[in-house]
């Protein structure tokens, strides 16, 4: 079985049996380890109010661009870079041919994001080789409907360190529930922290809070990580929700990041 199928597979059957649960310790060790930290930057809102918009650090200046796998039906985290801080955007996504609006800062490749090259995947170490030529700092804007994590893993630390800021959302959290999904998740969680800190979270309320023995772990959560270096840690309290935090779908149930994340 591929990394592909593998993935794909624990996203389908989590959730679905007991036999194989995690254990609520290990489940505490994971939310305590990813906690937002305090950092030293404020934060602020690039790309407007709901689905889309994202809270990253106050620390944009010099980066050179962003890539954003994943086209929507709005464009405005990237219509905002472009705008306040002249950042370019390169765009992938093989469902659209283009993305929703013209700007002369946006790049698009007709591609999902994956862990091979053909003509309708790429892989994120070749996406940022070939449209990079310096050592300038960039963004990763990321929601892939749960490609997330096979890109991740099979991406080297080093293109991950060319990024300063990083907002991914990360589906179907609700499988870390299964033991077996759990070590996935974790060793996904664990790459990224080598060198990046969480520094916010936000649940998406297009999806529903799961408990499960009074661990509350939303479907889909979106984590904005800065890279270590520019980290300076803080023993500022951090409350939830920010209160530039919006929900992403207006019409559904609001879901706020269960205190146990946070507290």
């Amino acid at each position: 079985m591929n990394l592909r199928d593998l993935v794909r597979q624990l996203l389908l059957t989590s959730g679905k049996s007991f036999a194989d649960a995690t254990d609520i310790k290990d489940l505490e060790r994971f939310i305590k380890k990813f906690r937002p930290k305090s950092v030293g930057k404020k934060l602020i809102r690039i790309g407007g109010k709901g689905d889309g918009g994202y809270l990253l650090p106050d620390d944009l200046s010099d980066i050179s661009a962003c890539f954003s796998p994943g086209v929507d039906v709005t464009s405005t985290f990237e219509e905002e870079l472009a705008d306040r801080y002249s950042i370019k955007s390169f765009m992938a996504d093989f469902s659209v041919d283009k993305p929703p609006i013209v700007n002369k800062f946006f790049h698009f490749d007709k591609k999902f994001l994956g862990n091979k090259n053909d003509e309708k995947f790429i892989r994120l170490e070749d996406w940022v080789k070939d449209n990079t030529n310096d050592n300038s700092d960039l963004i990763l804007q990321m929601d892939i409907e749960g490609a997330e994590y096979e890109v991740i893993i099979d991406t080297p630390k080093d293109v991950f360190k060319k990024f300063r800021i990083m907002a991914i959302e990360f589906h179907s959290l609700d499988m870390l529930f299964n033991k077996n999904a759990f070590k996935m998740v974790e060793a996904v969680f664990d790459k990224l922290s080598v060198d990046f800190t969480v520094v916010h979270i936000h649940p998406n309320n297009s999806r529903p809070i799961i408990n499960i023995n009074s661990i509350d772990i939303p479907e889909l959560l979106e984590f904005t990580f800065l890279r270590n270096d520019r980290v300076e840690m803080s023993d500022k309290k951090l409350r939830f929700p920010h209160e530039l935090d919006e929900q992403c779908v207006p019409h559904r149930p609001s879901r706020h990041l269960p205190k146990c994340w946070w507290n």
